[in-house]
């Protein structure tokens, strides 16, 4: 099989999902869990599928998510391309430009392959001076 590529990187990134919707936050100082035990995408190098569990919690300023649009745009995933390390930075930028939270987290936790399993751990804002790599802006 061949080596990756920029190409199997980038895959996925910029692909048009279906829209996150918000409704007005009427409250301060709580936090929301979503969990979606049904992730699913594909790896854009193999095909294979990718499964796994992801966990959205966030502080709301304004906006809260709607929890089916949520849903709609966690299942355009079903089929797309992407590593699952990049969709899940993908959905944290995607919740943060729709709903402009406090903060906001994100976590996969993918199931085996190969005898591994993968969780993915995406903050923000960004922890200051902890990651030197962190940046990096997402193209």
């Amino acid at each position: 099989m061949p080596d990756y590529t920029a190409e199997h990187a980038r895959a996925g990134i910029n692909a048009k999902l279906p829209a996150l919707e918000t409704w007005p936050n009427q409250f301060e100082s709580y936090v929301i869990t979503t969990r979606f035990p049904e992730y699913t995408s594909v790896c854009p190098k193999t095909g294979m599928p990718d499964n796994g569990a992801l966990t959205i919690q966030y502080m709301p300023r304004k906006q809260c998510l709607e929890l089916k649009a949520l849903k709609m745009y966690l299942l355009g995933y079903r089929n797309l391309g992407i590593f699952y390390e990049n969709a899940v930075n993908k959905i944290l930028h995607d919740i943060v430009e729709a709903a402009q939270p406090v903060w906001c987290v994100v976590r996969g936790e993918f199931t085996p392959r190969g005898g591994l399993t993968t969780t993915v751990f995406a903050r923000w804002p960004e922890l200051k001076g902890k990651n030197p790599s962190s940046k990096r802006s997402r193209r």
